[in-house]
């Protein structure tokens, strides 16, 4: 085998992609990407076997997290991440099974069996999402199953000890920094930081020249926050959106029913109410299906049709990604009439979907070709 594998590397070495048509690419970057992800899950099955064993202490290595990094150029924690996973691969066997085949990728597989947690339904859910999607969207779902698991009083007392902050300065000089903040106090401050953002690459855009990429935008709307330069330049301070089961929102703080905060997973009941002071709290009532109420807390009074788009299909109602299949994206994010507007369509939330820029522009060019726009002009 060992021999075989060394003929495969060899072929791959000698691969010229520019003697291919590209329709050949296509083809062979796909099974590439079988091979690759058939190769990774050989390794960490071997490598499992290996620190079982304790062979891996013949390279001068006592921990075998260490070992495989070695071996596989990857980081300690990625390695530790990975023998985990396929110690419990037992469990899921479907997932084992098309981990084996290349069908999916040992990322995917991770998120699998997170979320799944031994159950063979949910296995096959998140299975089947990440055959036919991609990794974001399939992280996405299984962190919302993963939280769904934790009663949500200990996940607020588990969040609140987890907080975290550090900062230092890199070989450059450039000041660095990672940190933790639980929902409540994170997700209203990445929404000012991404309102922040647009802002400023809206600017930017308007400005002329060529566009930086989005993170460099974020890090100038993060100074801009902090220095106030943000609410000089009419900043709006952007809304914490809270989604409450209307079947529990009566009942009493101990009912705790399944209530979220968009963007940033389950909270208790109580700490809805004791939310329901804040001007820029918006509360989303719905019974599972539909939405019933928009209730806007406060001053600031949006919209109660973005506001009901913006929390997300039913029943989750985990906020807006692309509406397409297996997109997952949440930026850059257009609001697309599904019948369009030259062709009579209204602007409601029946006919209204979010969509990023390449799909909602596919999506115009084919109704263009279908002659339902009149000529009329592409997305914005």
């Amino acid at each position: 085998m060992i021999e075989l594998m060394r003929q495969l590397r060899s072929l791959l070495a000698a691969l010229d992609p520019a003697a291919l048509a590209g329709d050949e690419c296509v083809r062979l970057v796909s099974e590439l990407a079988a091979t690759e992800n058939a190769c990774a899950s050989a390794r960490v099955r071997a490598a499992a076997q290996a620190a079982a064993t304790g062979a891996h202490r013949q390279s001068g290595f006592r921990d075998a997290h260490e070992w495989m990094a070695r071996q596989a150029g990857c980081s300690t924690a990625k390695a530790r991440a990975a023998l985990n996973t396929e110690g419990v691969l037992g469990d899921h066997p479907s997932t084992a099974g098309a981990l084996s085949a290349g069908e999916i990728s040992f990322d995917q597989a991770q998120q699998i069996v997170a979320g799944a947690a031994g159950d063979a339904d949910s296995e096959l859910e998140l299975l089947e999402q990440a055959r036919s999607g991609g990794l974001q969207a399939l992280a996405q779902e299984s962190r919302r199953r993963q939280l769904a698991r934790i009663d949500p009083r200990e996940l607020a007392e588990r969040q609140r000890k987890a907080r975290e902050f550090h900062h230092w300065t890199d070989a450059l000089g450039m000041t660095r920094f990672r940190g933790a903040l639980p929902p409540l106090a994170g997700v209203p401050f990445t929404n000012r930081l991404d309102e922040e953002t647009d802002r400023i690459r809206r600017a930017a855009r308007a400005d002329g020249g060529e566009l930086e990429e989005r993170e460099a935008y974020a890090a100038d709307a993060l100074v801009a926050m902090l220095s106030g330069e943000a609410a000089a330049a009419g900043a709006r301070r952007a809304d914490l959106v809270v989604v409450v089961d209307s079947r529990k929102f009566d009942i009493g703080d101990e009912a705790d029913g399944p209530c979220h905060i968009i963007g940033g997973g389950p909270i208790p009941m109580a700490e809805v109410r004791r939310l329901a002071t804040d001007a820029f709290l918006k509360v989303v009532l719905h019974d599972g299906v539909r939405i019933d109420l928009v209730a806007h807390v406060g001053r600031y009074k949006p919209a109660e049709l973005r506001t009901a788009l913006e929390v997300g299909p039913p029943p989750t109602f985990e906020g807006v990604t692309c509406c397409e299949p297996g997109c997952g994206r949440q930026y850059h994010l257009e609001w697309d009439h599904i019948d369009p507007v030259a062709n009579n369509g209204r602007t409601s939330f029946a006919n209204l979907a979010a969509r990023c820029w390449p799909h909602h522009r596919a999506k115009t060019e084919r109704e263009r070709a279908q002659g339902l726009l009149g000529g009329g002009r592409a997305p914005p």
